[in-house]
Order: C-alpha cells, then sequence, then structure tokens
C-alpha cells in the first residue's frame, strides 16, 4: 500500500511538472521572439534571408519598443498588425499607424519566404511615396489570410503582374512631369504619344528584369490548403513566421473593430522577449 502511494505521487508530480513546463528552445539555431500580449503568447521565428530586418527587430526588442504597443489593426481573414510606438499611451480615438522610429529598411524580397498563414512581416508606406517598397522601421503584422483555389490564384497572378506595371509606369511618368506639363499645354499629342510608347517599354523592361510574379507549386499547395495573403507577395518583406501561439492571433483577428480597423478593446503586447539568438 505504501509503495503504491508513493508511486501515485510521483506520477502525480511528473504530470503536473510537463503541464507547467514551457518550451525549451536553447537547443535551437534559430533566432526566436515571444510576444506577450493580453490575448496569449505568440513565438515568432525570424528568418537568416532577411538579415535586416531581422537584426533590426532583435535590436527594437531589446530596448523594449515593442513593449506596452497595442495590435492597432485588425482584419479578419487578412492580418494583425501593431509596432506603432505611438499607440503605448494613445487614447481610445486616437488615429494610429503613422508611427515609426525614424528610419526605414530596405525591402529584402526572398522568392521562398512568402504570405502563408502565420507569416511575420514588415508594413511600410504606399508605392506613391515608396517606391523603393522599404519596410517600417518597426510597424508589423502577422498574415491570418485565407483559403484560396487555383482559379483564384491564377486570376490573382494576372492582376498583380498587372499592378506592378501599372505602378512602374506611373513611378517612371512622375520623372517626367514638367514634360508632360509642357507638351500638354502646347497640345503635342504626338509627343505626348511617344513619351507614352517609350515609358511603357521601359515599364515592361523593368517589370522583366524584377521578375514577372507566378507562384510555385509550393505556394499554391499552401494557398490552396492552410490560406495566407498571396496578393502580397513581391510587395512586402517577409521576415519570420509564428511557430507557436496562433491560437492567440486567431482570438485577436475575432475581436470586434471601429471603422478605421482598430479593435473596440485594447490588445496590447505587454514585453516581447528574444528567447533565443544565434
Amino acid at each position: 500500500m505504501k509503495k503504491t502511494i508513493i508511486l501515485l505521487t510521483l506520477i502525480a508530480c511528473c504530470i503536473a511538472c510537463t503541464g507547467n513546463r514551457k518550451k525549451n528552445y536553447s537547443m535551437t539555431n534559430e533566432t526566436l521572439v515571444r510576444l506577450e500580449t493580453t490575448m496569449g503568447d505568440i513565438t515568432v521565428k525570424l528568418y537568416d534571408e532577411t538579415p535586416k530586418h531581422r537584426d533590426n527587430f532583435i535590436k527594437l526588442v531589446k530596448e523594449g519598443v515593442y513593449d506596452s504597443t497595442l495590435f492597432h489593426r485588425v482584419i479578419q481573414n487578412f492580418m494583425i498588425q501593431a509596432g506603432d510606438p505611438t499607440s503605448k499611451t494613445a487614447n481610445d480615438t486616437a488615429k494610429l499607424g503613422s508611427g515609426d522610429v525614424g528610419y526605414t529598411i530596405p525591402a529584402e524580397f526572398v522568392p521562398t519566404l512568402y504570405h502563408k498563414r502565420g507569416a511575420l512581416a514588415a508594413a511600410r508606406q504606399p508605392d506613391n511615396v515608396n517606391p523603393e517598397r522599404a519596410s517600417s522601421g518597426c510597424q508589423f503584422y502577422i498574415v491570418t489570410g485565407q483559403v484560396f483555389n487555383e482559379d483564384q490564384l491564377i486570376a490573382m497572378e494576372k492582376n498583380m503582374n498587372q499592378a506592378r506595371l501599372d505602378t512602374i509606369f506611373q513611378n517612371l511618368a512622375r520623372k517626367h512631369m514638367k514634360e508632360i506639363f509642357k507638351m500638354r499645354k502646347a497640345d503635342d499629342t504626338a509627343g505626348l504619344l511617344a513619351l507614352q510608347d517609350t515609358l511603357e517599354r521601359q515599364a515592361k523592361a523593368q517589370q522583366k528584369e524584377e521578375g514577372i510574379r507566378k507562384f510555385t507549386p509550393e505556394q499554391i499547395k499552401i494557398y490552396t490548403s492552410k490560406g495566407g495573403a498571396p496578393h502580397l507577395d513581391g510587395d512586402y518583406t517577409v521576415f519570420g513566421e509564428v511557430i507557436e501561439g496562433m491560437d492567440a492571433v486567431s482570438r485577436i483577428e475575432a475581436v470586434k473593430t471601429n471603422k478605421a480597423d482598430r479593435p473596440i478593446e485594447n490588445i496590447r503586447i505587454l514585453k516581447a522577449t528574444i528567447i533565443n539568438e544565434k
């Protein structure tokens, strides 16, 4: 009887210890960050293929930049966004999303890193003011996304390539605005058409140099099963992914938001911590 009691006590202790034990990441050769939020912990892995974004994220975590910031933009079936330093002390009616740390990060587009569900990526200003597609120095988002079928992905490829071509053309045209205004004032239709043809050729050449966007078989498999936000591929830098805590991400994604996509009830990053660094 005494042996039985001792055995049961040992089993109970083992179960208790196992239930309370956090994962030990010390043996992994990866850079990992834990975001402790008011809706649960999220652990992300930072990619070595995007070293500028990785190192900057580590720097900001160590400096406490993300501590007490809000998830200020949440869109169901798309993403949850955070990292605006001004959100730390923002009142309930403040417009958020324009805060920064005074610099941007050069884009690091890697074809094998894409916007699958759980991807960690950098927010940025739109193309018309940021043609180089440089990333915000601090704001980031985690993709929740949705599942697509192959026909939708084929149509999306076409739209993405056309949109990129249009953007390149517009950026080139801005460099000739004085010339364009002068020809318009002079009713020089022939000159305008000639310039348009030249800019279209240059835009197509630049797009060809960048690479025509086409989803790989791996991307198609992921986007048609687990889902994501494929329309962002090649436009925003993906620099990590969630490896634990997608349940917390889903809870955040499901909250009620106002017309500006800000959660009605504040969702805060209490503490960001490096739990393993290479």
